[in-house]
């Protein structure tokens, strides 16, 4: 409970202290909570504003504000196990964007927990932003994504705050960093490309593409995320518009 009070207390500091310029009435805080330094990836959808490059590099118990522009769409996810030259130029156990320390647009190389936000393109009484934690594109990290200021009965916290590489199956697990140990589980679409997990070809509808195992797996251990690409009704979430968001990589550590 502690260390959550402390994540809600940093959060709310973060969001009032952006809020201050005016320049937004919507901001994006990241948060690492991790025991090491995260890379968080930024991508916008197809015609939104770049932020912030793209990605930038936060450091244990660091965090940082972002103001996001009426009606942006995106993705937020965090990169580990980076190294990068005075250019920028590297690569990332997980989440890499093309061997660069700013993606500039690039999404992330599964596997890698996504944060996925559209926000109302007008603050209307009315409108509504849409979020999510994702585990469509596996799993390389914890992230809670905790929303600040707005209202509805569904604008309650996402997330996937349970680690996952401690019970990723066998078939679906990467490896790497010291003692080669578990730094991401992949999708089982991704592990096997077969369409009853990529809800491709006759699985192409949410009437034919059911849950199986591996998303079940997910979905026990993370219920608050997307666990496969038809797992809307206990995924999506809503906010009125004008709120804020913080997304917090490895919540729960102490």
């Amino acid at each position: 409970m502690a260390a959550m009070r402390a994540v809600a207390a940093a959060a709310l500091l973060l969001v009032a202290a952006a809020a201050v310029t005016g320049a937004s009435a919507a901001t994006l805080a990241l948060y690492n909570r991790c025991g090491e330094t995260v890379w968080p990836g930024i991508q916008p959808s197809a015609g939104k504003e770049l932020l912030a490059r793209g990605g930038l590099i936060l450091a244990p118990g660091h965090a940082t504000s972002i103001h996001l522009p009426t009606g942006w769409s995106g993705r937020v996810w965090g990169r580990q196990g980076c190294k990068f030259d005075a250019a920028g130029r590297g690569h990332c156990a997980t989440g890499d964007c093309g061997g660069t320390l700013y993606c500039n647009g690039a999404g992330g190389a599964p596997p890698a927990t996504l944060a996925e936000i559209t926000l109302a393109s007008a603050p209307t009484p009315t409108a509504q932003d849409f979020y999510d934690v994702s585990l469509v594109d596996g799993y390389n990290i914890p992230i809670a994504m905790t929303p600040y200021h707005g209202s509805g009965a569904n604008c309650v916290a996402a997330g996937c705050v349970s680690d996952l590489n401690r019970v990723c199956p066998q078939g679906l697990a990467v490896r790497g960093g010291e003692g080669n140990r578990v730094v991401g589980c992949r999708s089982a679409c991704a592990a096997y490309g077969q369409p009853q997990y990529c809800c491709t070809g006759e699985f192409g509808t949410p009437q034919q593409c059911k849950p199986t195992a591996y998303s079940r797996l997910f979905k026990s251990a993370c219920p608050k995320a997307y666990s496969y690409a038809y797992d809307d009704p206990t995924s999506i979430l809503t906010c009125s518009a004008g709120a804020s968001y913080v997304v917090t990589f490895c919540p729960h550590r102490r």
